[in-house]
């Protein structure tokens, strides 16, 4: 039976050229890049040139980014050392409800620590308000943390507005743009952002590896202790090989290839949406398909069916999909963002999948999807009810 891979926005496979690029390190390229002999001196051009390519993608300067493991310190940096680097000037911090877990954690233990953390509502189309924001800025506000693109609905939020409220104001502006990076056009000069989180892992380069961009002149002390490397920013012996591969995956990705890509997945959702109205199947679309938002992503409530046994049946059938972010989709919990959107009484909550798009997703693909999710939903329909007492 062949797997057909459709949860790409919980990661992504690596690329060939990434895969070759971290091979060819892995076996010639084995220095310390803190070391100033001849091996290191090798890996640190490796890691400078890589540093180079990050900071181009979006156009920052180099000594603005630093390396991290990933999205979830990236995020988590971002905010807990601008509440603690910043509390003398306020403890009022501003953030959506639908927030990556990766966001929301850490401000739940910033709220124990005597900060106060306002949590914008959504509309159903996974939007904020900006009147909201406004209304919630504060003079005291020292941090607003808000996502580029969310990662189950594809919402993609107003960033250059929420900037340009920002530029003349004391809040930092950080912005986790894990899901958006590698699909939307991100500027951080234009759009006035401070901070902002990025991982290798979701446009086809390595796991465990990202970067967290900081203005220049934005300080504060290591989140990780040990030695001086990023510039006595974040401890810990670089990881060439795949900081080379997640530097080949951001080449590949293209002004060109993001806009082919975005045009590739908006045929997916038609594909998608068409086969299940031809076959008559009670559904609707979670968020909305805006053409400005995540295109890879469709998030679809399957009314009757729930989120569980669609997942199940699916995969028996060979395909991955989820029912929400991949960090929670171990958790009884429904997911939270559609309970922001809907809430927690709606069915949806229980009865929704994400479907999320990749690179090597073709039609053939996608209409094999549908062929198996139509017969899916009306044999478990036809399913007696079995009682509970």
């Amino acid at each position: 039976m062949k797997h057909v891979y459709l949860d790409n926005a919980a990661t992504t496979p690596m690329a060939p050229e990434v895969i070759q690029v971290m091979t060819e390190q892995m076996q010639h390229n084995f220095g310390n890049a803190s070391n100033i002999h001849y091996f290191g001196r090798a890996a640190r051009k490796v890691l400078d040139d890589s540093r180079q390519i990050f900071a181009k993608s979006i156009n920052a300067n180099e000594n603005e980014i630093m390396l991290t493991s990933g999205g979830t310190e990236s995020d988590n940096t971002a905010v807990m050392q601008t509440a603690f680097k910043r509390q003398n000037l306020g403890k009022h911090i501003i953030t959506t409800a639908i927030e990556h877990e990766a966001i929301l954690k850490p401000l739940q233990f910033l709220e124990t620590q005597g900060f106060e953390v306002t949590y914008l509502p959504v509309d159903e189309a996974g939007q904020i308000s900006l009147t909201d924001f406004k209304r919630a800025l504060r003079p005291d506000t020292i941090l607003v943390t808000i996502m580029t693109g969310n990662n189950e609905v594809g919402s993609h939020m107003p960033i250059h507005e929420i900037g340009e409220i920002l530029k003349d104001h004391q809040a930092w502006f950080h912005t986790d743009a894990v899901q958006a990076y590698g699909l939307l056009d991100i500027d951080v000069q234009r759009d006035h952002i401070d901070l902002l989180s990025v991982s290798a892992h979701k446009l086809n380069g390595p796991k465990l590896l990202g970067f967290l961009y900081r203005r220049e002149g934005i300080n504060f002390p290591s989140f990780i202790k040990g030695g001086d490397q990023e510039d006595k920013r974040r401890a810990g012996t670089e990881n060439i090989p795949a900081i080379a591969g997640f530097a080949k995956a951001v080449q590949l990705d293209t002004p060109a290839e993001k806009q082919e890509r975005q045009e590739r997945y908006v045929g997916f959702k038609q594909q998608i949406i068409t086969g299940l109205k031809q076959n008559q199947v009670a559904f609707a679309v979670n968020g909305s398909l805006e053409s400005t938002n995540l295109q890879h992503v469709l998030n679809l409530w399957i009314k009757g069916v729930s989120t569980y046994v669609l997942q199940m049946n699916l995969d028996l059938a060979g395909f991955a999909i989820s029912g929400g972010s991949a960090c929670t989709a171990g958790s009884l919990e429904p997911s939270h963002v559609l309970t922001a959107m809907y809430g927690k009484a709606s069915p949806r909550v229980e009865e929704s999948i994400r479907i999320s798009f990749g690179k090597d997703n073709t039609p053939a693909e996608i209409d094999a999807f549908v062929t198996t999710l139509v017969k899916i939903v009306a044999r478990v329909k036809q399913e007696p009810k079995v009682a509970t007492n």
